[in-house]
């Protein structure tokens, strides 16, 4: 793999882009297409691998261990290894990661409410579809 030039002009315009637009920063964090419906599947509390793969059947392994390494890299979510046989390990969102609750809800309304307006209805009930009154909770 090319080494990145620091001295681009693209990187130069990405930086300045991070700094200056909160969007940017999200995405950054964020972004892709695997984090947020990592994140979305573990706002309603701790997940062990094994849940979180049956729950995201289409990840491949791969994936999902990359993107669980960003995301615990990023400080949104935390790993817990039980020192027991076989091992014992859960995913849970951080206290950052709790922050994108309001986001990740926003989200998942729009897109229901979106796709019923637009004829093509999904399927409400993604394992446990977060309310309002679930973020309350929290």
């Amino acid at each position: 793999m090319t080494a990145i030039k620091e001295s681009s002009t693209i990187q130069e315009n990405k930086q300045a882009a991070f700094k200056e637009c909160p969007v940017t920063y999200v995405m950054e964090r964020i972004g892709g297409y695997w984090k947020p419906i990592i994140l979305f599947h573990l706002l309603t509390g701790s997940k062990r691998y094994s849940e979180l793969k049956k729950s995201i059947p289409t990840i491949t392994e791969k994936m999902l261990i990359q993107h669980l390494k960003q995301l615990e890299a990023a400080g949104l979510l935390i790993r817990e290894a039980k020192p027991v046989v076989p091992p014992y390990v859960t995913y849970r969102l951080s206290e950052t990661g709790m922050g994108l609750r309001p986001v990740m809800y926003a989200m998942s309304k729009w897109a229901v409410e979106d796709s019923e307006a637009s004829g093509t209805p999904i399927y409400r009930n993604l394992g446990q579809f977060p309310t309002e009154e679930t973020f309350a909770e929290m």
